[in-house]
């Protein structure tokens, strides 16, 4: 027995490194200010900025050889396939902290001689890499992200940087990986875009440089002074974090101001259900007793009737249930999402049909799906390019009331629930099934109200499933701020409603819908609200 625990103990960090971003392996950098970092086909190579020097490392952290930096600040290397290739940011004139005007110097890995020097493409350029045929840097003052010419530095592209702080940059032969310090992330680009396809966690932090072995990214870290080797895809396709326990009670008050009688009145409040980001740890109680029904899009809720609201009367209706919230976080690869026909028929089917509010044949419409999507096939880029495509046709504004998704975006704005509404619509145009999710939201603090509420969009990505997009909170500054609403969910959530759209009991609503009928000139006025609070 003492042997076999012995032997899961000596497994276990496998097991616990397993999801994208987890540690394999790590070892001591050679110097206690570790900057640079990349693989040569064989060994690592990194750089040191106190004592400039550039060692060769084995995957062990064996020192193989050592050589001179070219300059006094190395803070990036790249392998061409050959050659080696270092930034510094102070040039050759080693001066203070403010000052930077960036060298790019090309070294014989044998001899340590320099080859060739160019002015950087930009005055901080904190690391470098290879794509095949042109470098890359990362600037940390000007934030961004550059591919220039070897031979001259002239700058091909440029992008913002995935976040405030970018330190290292390499490529894995499709994208670009780029670390942030500030955020303790390490971000996957696009590089025809900069847009950010997939977040990690640094394993330390101060993410330096990166690297990348054909198989492994590699990250060195200037806090910890480790060179760290980590998982990248392994199969696991979400990560889910940070539990929360709370209480939660819906509340949902007709009262009549009169003159005139409520006749009958119906409420409807949503159930909800276990999901991947939440799990129901109760029973579900209701008062004053409820019939639970089912719409024509399988969400239940608990029915309420009322008859003979007399005036200056009101009728509560309440839900109630312990539950379990998580963060969670999907680790979407874009060639592993399938393509359109890959797509199950039943799914198809249901939810990539239409009706008055999606409209999803009005030529506003088409004309944008044309526009975003093109000839795209890819499930993942099918939805990414409408992501992007509101991003720079849409932004948020509370006006009341829901309009048809052509008319939302031939304004131009619209609410969180207008926003899901043109998602859906132009993803259904494409020949993506969508739908929608509402939410009851933690405000704040772990006890709090909430009558304001979310909604956003789940798309079908084949080998993945339902994945939550969030394209009202997608206009941000930084890519990494906007990737956060692909593929994420906040433990300060509870979704209760999963919905098409057009219910045949909570309408267009969620979380809760009412219908009731009066006497002539009878006021009647609703109210409602979600209440959490936290449990041990």
């Amino acid at each position: 027995m003492k042997r076999y625990l012995f032997i899961l103990f000596l497994l276990y960090p496998l097991y616990a490194g397993a999801v994208a971003g987890g540690v394999i392996t790590s070892f001591r950098t050679p110097g206690v200010y570790p900057s640079g970092l990349t693989f040569d086909g064989k060994y690592l190579w990194t750089s040191d900025f106190k004592n400039d020097k550039i060692y060769q490392l084995n995957t062990n952290g064996d020192i193989i050889k050592t050589i001179e930096s070219p300059a006094y600040y190395p803070t990036g290397l790249a392998w061409d396939g050959k050659y080696l290739w270092c930034s510094d940011i102070k040039g050759l004139i080693p001066q203070g902290d403010e000052y930077h005007r960036g060298k790019i110097f090309k070294i014989d890995p044998i001899t340590g001689d320099v080859l060739h020097t160019i002015d950087a493409p930009s005055a901080s350029p904190i690391s470098i890499a290879w794509d095949g045929n042109y470098l890359w840097c990362v600037d940390d003052i000007a934030h961004k992200l550059i591919q220039f010419d070897p031979n001259d530095g002239t700058t091909i592209r440029e992008f913002i940087s995935p976040a405030s702080s970018p330190q290292g940059i390499t490529f894995d032969g499709k994208y670009l990986w780029v670390s942030d310090r500030i955020r303790d992330k390490i971000y996957r680009v696009d590089p025809k875009n900069g847009n950010v396809i997939l977040s990690i966690s640094s394993p330390g932090k101060y993410s330096r440089d990166l690297a990348w072995d054909g198989n492994h990214l590699w990250n060195v870290d200037l806090q910890n002074t480790q060179i760290y080797k980590l998982v990248i895809a392994d199969g696991v396709k979400y990560k889910k974090s940070n539990p929360s326990r709370s209480h939660f009670k819906y509340m949902h008050n007709i009262r009549n101001y009169g003159p005139g009688k409520i006749i009958t009145a119906e409420v409807n409040i949503a159930v909800p259900t276990n999901r991947v980001n939440q799990e129901i740890n109760s029973t579900i109680s209701c008062s004053p007793k409820a019939k639970l029904v089912t719409d024509n899009w399988g969400q239940k809720t608990y029915l309420f009737t009322y008859k003979n609201i007399a005036p200056s009367e009101y009728r509560e209706s309440v839900m109630q249930l312990d539950y379990t919230s998580y963060d969670v976080q999907w680790f979407l690869y874009p060639d592993q999402c399938g393509n359109l026909s890959e797509i199950p028929e039943a799914i198809s089917k249901k939810y990539l049909s239409d009706n008055a509010k999606y409209d999803i044949h009005n030529m506003v419409i088409t004309k944008a799906v044309t526009e975003a999507v093109g000839s795209e096939k890819n499930s993942y880029w099918v939805m990414r390019n409408i992501f992007n495509y509101l991003i720079s046709h849409l932004y948020y504004k509370r006006v009341g009331g829901w309009n048809t998704a052509s008319t939302v975006l031939a304004r131009g704005n619209g609410s969180c629930s207008e926003y899901s509404f043109v998602f859906i619509a132009m993803c259904r145009a494409a020949g993506l099934p969508a739908r929608y999710v509402g939410a009851v939201a933690q405000r704040g603090d772990k006890r709090s109200i909430d009558d304001v509420f979310h909604r956003w969009v789940e798309v079908y990505l084949p080998n993945y499933g339902w994945i939550p997009i969030d394209p009202s909170g997608g206009d941000q500054k930084y890519p990494a701020d906007q990737e956060r609403y692909i593929g994420h969910l906040s433990n300060r959530f509870i979704i209760t409603t999963q919905g098409g759209g057009g219910s045949n009991t909570l309408g267009w609503n969620y979380n809760s819908n009412e219908s009731y009928q009066t006497e002539p000139k009878t006021n009647v006025a609703i109210d409602y609200w979600g209440e959490m609070s936290p449990l041990k």
